[in-house]
């Protein structure tokens, strides 16, 4: 059996898994196994730094126990909980969605907006951006003030998510956006015909970069 790649969503909603695994369905047509975990210690949603920080040593735990068979490791929470502390435990590649996001934003605009969930969301991923060396390509980190649990209200997240995308587009002057929570997951497509601008799905830009990674390792390897 090939090695996997093994997405963790460390919080404990199966309803944000789900969504997490339908939006990296494109992305088995390549042949390699992609499972998605919900972490049961974490809490509900990760909305501040407190909660990032009390999930990382639980999650360490989770992917030590799925090490055997991984081909690479994805943390799905924007702001990165525990990625350079899985790095330091591990071989196989562990990405982070924020980071890879916003590598891959900036490959399709200058300035790039992100829409959080809730504003004690925003220093967590402004810290991270800062330590990037990223912040001068920052347009905008505008919240939706809705909680992970609230974004499975599809019309009430998607008419919210609208309102903050064109906030971020013509006052912000975004040129991209980025969902700022793993549990938008499935409102990419209808963000970005609403707003007319490229929309990066975190968990999608992760798993594109652990294949391509994946691909050049097996080859160094033939």
């Amino acid at each position: 059996m090939s090695r996997a790649i093994h997405v963790l969503n460390p919080n404990s909603s199966t309803e944000v898994t789900a969504r997490i695994d339908a939006a990296l369905a494109p992305f088995r047509r390549f042949g390699v196994p992609i499972h998605c975990h919900t972490l049961p210690e974490g809490p509900p949603g990760i909305e501040d730094q407190a909660q990032a920080d009390e999930v990382v040593a639980p999650l360490l735990r989770q992917a030590a126990a799925l090490e055997g068979d991984a081909a690479a490791f994805v943390i799905a929470c924007f702001g990165d909980p525990g990625l350079h502390a899985l790095r330091a435990r591990t071989s196989v590649p562990v990405l982070g969605i924020q980071e890879c996001a916003v590598l891959t934003a900036m490959t399709r605009g200058h300035r790039f907006g992100i829409l959080a969930i809730l504003p004690a969301s925003i220093p967590r991923h402004l810290r991270s951006l800062g330590a990037m060396g990223v912040l001068p390509r920052v347009a905008g980190d505008r919240a939706l003030n809705l909680g992970v649990a609230e974004l499975g209200d599809r019309q009430r997240t998607l008419a919210r998510m609208a309102e903050v995308g064109e906030t971020l587009r013509d006052r912000d002057g975004a040129e991209v956006l980025i969902l700022g929570c793993a549990g938008m997951a499935s409102y990419r497509a209808d963000l970005e015909q609403a707003i007319g601008l490229p929309v990066i799905e975190p968990c999608q830009a992760a798993v594109g970069m652990a294949l391509a990674r994946i691909a050049l390792e097996e080859k160094d390897e033939t």
